[in-house]
Order: C-alpha cells, then structure tokens, then sequence
C-alpha cells in the first residue's frame, strides 16, 4: 500500500483513508480467537473529519448512539476489556455496550464533541475491520431453477456421469442440486434482522431502476454451454453454466451491475470486480465434502490440499454447448444461505419484480 495513495474504506456510505499501522494480535478470553486487531487499528482515522453523525448535545456533554450487531461487540470490548479502556482514554469518553446477544445500540458521551466524534470513528473502524472477516449471511440471486432448466441440468448430469464418470474426480457428489440452481450477483453479511431489513429495503429502491432496464417485462433467458475460470482443464474446483439474454442484450448484465453498485454504495456489499460475472454453478469440488457449500465464499474456502479437483477435459470437449433450457426470468432476491424454501430453492429475505 503506498502512503501516498492509501487504500479507502466505504464505512456505511462515508469514505475513509485507511493508513498502514502495526496491527496487534491477541486472543479473545471467552472464546479463544485471534483478534489481529486493536483500537490501534482505528488511529489512521482520528483526524478524519465527518458530519454525519448525529451527535446530541446534552446537559453533560455530548452523546452519540451507533447501532452494532450483537456479534460484534466482543471486538469493541477486546481481552478483559482492554480495547473499550483504550478507547475511552485517548478520547477521554465513556463507552457503553449492552450485554453480549443483546441487540441494542453502543452509546459513546464525552464532555466534548471532537472527542466524541473520535470515538465514533474509532469504534466504526473497528466494526468494519471485523465485519469484513464474518461469513456471509445472504446473497443477491437470479433463480435458474426453473423446471425446463432442472430437466435439462439433471440430464447433463446423467450423461456426464455415464460418459465421463471414470474421470479424475468426476462423481454425483459435486453436482449442485438442481432445486437451487442460481447466479450469484454478490454476497452479504447481514448481521442482525435490522441489517436484513435494511437490505430488503434497499432491494425495493432498486425496482424502478431494474424495471427500466428490463421495459417492466420478464427477461427471456437461455442457459446454454459450460465453462471454467481456472488455466488447467485437467485440475477444476467449479464448472459454470452459461446464461444470456434470449435478444442477445446485456440487461442481465445492466441489472446485476447496478444492484451490486447500489448495495457497495451503502457498505452492505463489496464491490470484487467491475463487472458481475454472469454464470451459474453446476459442478463444485466443495460438494463433495459439505452439500451445503452452495456459495461458501472466499475466506471461507478451503485451501486447496483441502479440495479435490477433477478432470474436465473430457466434459468441455463432449458438454461445451450443451443447452438446459429457457425461461422468463422475472425477479431478484435476497437469498439465505443454508436455507430452503417449500420449492427446494434458498428462503427469501426480499424479492422485487421486473414486471
């Protein structure tokens, strides 16, 4: 990282410099976890100015309410307490958290407001450093498991294991269960039902902008040819399916892109590349050993002496084209994971239309 150039941190919308320091390490006495991370991970941020918090003033001082998920209090508390004493002296505030599994608000008061107003940074600094290593909760989802699409997946598959089954690494555990057949436009980590809430509300502001992308209509859609990321394909960890709009459009594309700009802008989401990639999961070696590893994202992988890859050589060349079907997609969701719903596909935190 340059330090000229340091890297930025989207903090609920507002924008931070996030400058190199030397990162502590301790463990968490209850439950035994690295924390690489302190309040010293927050003092790039003490000059940052910010106007957004709404800081009341009160016949003691100044007062300031945040709203932290549950799960994150620990790393505000840090080792028998000695992240909040840090914080509280070298703000000279008063912090107080509710009880662990209680959802609620850390208020931060001080008799000054620049102090409180570091306080606050510090505190969401450090919410965000770890917010950014939690598993991810939900996702953004296109459905592809429409039944013509599941005939044609489960034929693919039959054909697959008939023709190719004594392949390296080929067999029925890495399919993915055609009920949940999906296009993943990006994760999230909602943390607490407020969170999720937040998120489907900000789903339901993207429907006017998805349905002028789409004209108010369904999108026809093909899923049709196979493909993989990896450079050798004698060793692959995922085969993708292929989906594109039946006019040959990028309205798919539009709608993903946007969603994904819309949910990074309010800090519900990060944005991994420039553009969604447009693809659905059909083969995944992390099936083999966890069926519900459907969209385990990266921190959660495991490495790959972990993994078993197989041999698609065979696959590609017999399989490159092959076509499972099309459809009217009509909708986007919030996803949860490791759920299921009464069609077999993952519960729904939100849903809007295209039509």
């Amino acid at each position: 990282m340059e330090i000229l150039r340091p890297a930025l941190v989207n903090i609920n919308g507002r924008i931070y410099r996030k400058n190199q320091v030397q990162e502590e390490s301790y463990e968490e006495e209850e439950e035994e976890e690295d924390y690489p991370c302190s309040a010293a991970a927050a003092e790039p941020c003490l000059d940052e100015p910010c106007d957004a918090y709404d800081i009341e003033q009160t016949d003691r001082g100044f007062r300031c309410a945040i709203d932290v998920p549950s799960v994150l209090y620990k790393y505000i508390i840090g080792k028998k307490g000695e992240t909040r004493k840090r914080l509280e002296t070298e703000t000279k505030t008063s912090i107080s958290i509710p009880k662990q599994g209680v959802e609620g608000q850390i208020v931060i008061t001080g008799a000054h407001r620049a102090a409180v107003t570091s306080a606050v940074t510090r505190v969401e600094v450090l919410i965000d450093s770890f917010r950014r290593k939690q598993p991810f909760t939900h996702f953004l989802s296109f459905a592809l498991n429409h039944p013509q699409v599941q005939q044609g997946f489960l034929r693919f598959r039959e054909q697959v294991l008939e023709r190719c089954g004594q392949d390296a690494g080929v067999d029925e555990s890495i399919f993915q269960n055609p009920a949940k057949l999906h296009l993943t436009i990006g994760t999230l980590a909602l943390l607490n039902e407020q969170e999720v809430t937040r998120a489907s509300e900000l789903l339901q502001q993207c429907q006017d902008v998805i349905r002028d992308i789409t004209e108010a209509k369904p999108l026809p859609v093909e899923v049709r040819g196979i493909e993989y990321m990896n450079d050798d394909p004698s060793m692959v960890d995922v085969l993708y399916a292929k989906v594109r709009v039946q006019d040959g459009s990028d309205k798919l594309q539009q709608i993903a892109d946007r969603l994904v700009e819309c949910f990074s802008a309010a800090g519900l989401m990060e944005r991994e590349r420039e553009r969604v990639k447009i693809h659905g999961t059909i083969m995944n070696t992390l099936f083999r050993k966890d069926p519900s590893a459907e969209d385990r994202g990266a921190s959660a992988r495991p490495s790959a002496k972990e993994r078993e890859a197989f041999n698609a050589k065979n696959i590609l060349q017999m399989f490159g084209e092959v076509y499972f079907g099309a459809f009217e997609l009509n909708s986007v969701q919030i996803s949860q994971r490791f759920s299921t719903d009464s069609t077999g596909y993952y519960s729904s935190a939100g849903c809007v239309t295209f039509s």
